[in-house]
């Protein structure tokens, strides 16, 4: 029988490994930067620990774990019969792959609280897992790259996460506009048109602007039950154009009767005032529509665009009041971002913007000629690997052909040969793999060679 994997999930080559390592090492260098330090997480959780969480339909898009032993044992054959599947799998099993990383981040933290220094500034880079339907750039195992500060409700934080989401785009050179908005400017507007009732479903709607057009979106409330009158009083909102500058004037004008509104635009004024001083490379720019994770978040709003490629969100974030609130300890703000890595390596490739080092783990091949030459090769080699050059020596005294087919199958730069000629002389003939080109080299000039070519 052919072997397989679970639908949803991948195998990944060396060259995929290395461009993807390419983006989590980008991704840790500029977290550390910033002085968040790395947690991690089991890859199982109790489903105490997760269940209820991620709501009804995130419940039974939990991988659940069968317990260890006859887990029949205390089933009866009625509870069989009856095939109550969630009543079972609560006998069943009481462990689950986690879902994401925040639920896990938040019992981290009521867990080892004592030992923690607030504000708490913690990053994770880990695997997730969804039993969801897989398709086209949605996986059932997958990677996210969350950095989280908790303990504190200065802007400052949110600043500093604009300015990591700036940092790892500008170092992957993917030219992006990060937009930002406050749920609680999005709180008064469903309040000066009348509808707070109607929040979710205005935001909802509104959110997809981009992809249904200002019709699409007015037809959506409607449906919604949102009044004639209401959505005339939105068209201002959604249609607003101008600088930060301006939208946060016309929109200060438009909630001045609003007093969470107003608190929205305040922040929004500060947090804007620091970002124009950091000065970031990548546009940041007010986006009133946009509206993600509703229920979840309480302040500032991230999401980040790629500018030259067709690809949904590649990372976002916000500011939430109540992170361990689910595991009884409330009052905990905290304000966080996600990278997706897999969006990200898939707009990598589609512009192809890795760097040579992204996908070449080998710079020097040494050639095996026999034992002598090997004997003669092994100090530099392991001179080379010190002064960190990637190096490998064939393993067998093969020919030719076969050592050179590896090197190239491998896109190994640099070749390195040494015969009795070579040997005598005290020299190695270096070739170049690209070029085809090759020369004499000294022993003692061999590692200033290969790194002034490299």
């Amino acid at each position: 029988m052919k072997p397989s994997i679970p639908k949803g999930t991948r195998d990944f080559s060396p060259l995929e490994m290395s461009r993807r390592n390419y983006i989590f090492n980008t991704i840790r260098t500029v977290y550390e930067r910033h002085g968040f330090q790395q947690i991690e997480t089991p890859a199982m959780e109790t489903l105490q620990t997760l269940m209820g969480k991620y709501g009804e339909e995130g419940d039974k898009l939990l991988f659940k774990i069968l317990n260890s032993g006859d887990y029949l044992q205390k089933i009866s054959d009625e509870e069989l019969t009856e095939r109550n599947t969630l009543r079972l799998a609560a006998r069943l099993c009481d462990r689950g792959l986690r879902y994401d990383l925040t639920v896990p981040f938040a019992r981290y933290v009521v867990m080892h609280r004592e030992e923690l220094q607030l504000p708490f500034k913690r990053y994770q880079i880990q695997p997730v897992w969804r039993a969801d339907r897989p398709q086209r750039g949605r996986y059932r195992e997958f990677y996210q790259c969350d950095a989280d500060i908790v303990g504190s409700d200065s802007l400052l934080n949110e600043l500093e996460l604009v300015q990591i989401l700036d940092e790892v785009f500008t170092a992957l050179k993917i030219r992006v506009n990060i937009m930002v908005n406050n749920r609680k400017l999005l709180s008064g507007i469903a309040e000066v048109i009348g509808e707070s009732d109607k929040i979710v479903d205005i935001t909802v709607a509104i959110d997809k602007l981009d992809k249904i057009g200002v019709e699409g979106v007015n037809e959506e409330l409607a449906k919604a039950g949102v009044s004639p009158a209401a959505i005339q009083q939105l068209q201002p909102i959604i249609n607003l154009e101008g600088s930060n500058e301006e939208k946060l004037q016309k929109i200060a004008q438009l909630l001045s009767s609003s007093e969470v509104g107003m608190q929205g635009v305040e922040e929004l004024k500060t947090l804007f005032n620091w970002i124009e001083k950091a000065q970031p490379k990548n546009s940041v720019s007010l986006c009133l529509t946009l509206a993600r994770g509703l229920n979840y978040y309480t302040g500032a709003i991230f999401e980040v665009k790629a500018l030259d490629v067709e690809m949904g969100s590649i990372s976002g974030g916000g500011r939430y009041d109540n992170l361990t609130g689910i595991f009884g300890m409330p009052g905990l703000s905290g304000v966080g971002i996600s990278f997706g890595a897999d969006r990200i390596y898939d707009v990598l490739n589609t512009l192809n913007l890795y760097p040579k080092e992204a996908s070449n783990t080998t710079d020097v091949l040494f050639i095996n000629f026999g034992a002598a030459e090997t004997a003669f090769a092994l100090p530099a080699a392991t001179a080379l690997r010190e002064a960190g050059l990637g190096v490998e020596i064939y393993p067998d005294a093969t020919k030719m052909k076969k050592q050179m087919a590896y090197a190239n199958a491998k896109e190994i730069p640099f070749v390195v040969m040494a015969g009795e000629e070579e040997m005598n002389e005290g020299v190695f003939t270096v070739k170049n793999m690209l070029s085809g080109e090759q020369q004499k080299v000294k022993e003692t000039e061999l590692k200033g060679f290969l790194f002034t070519n490299n």
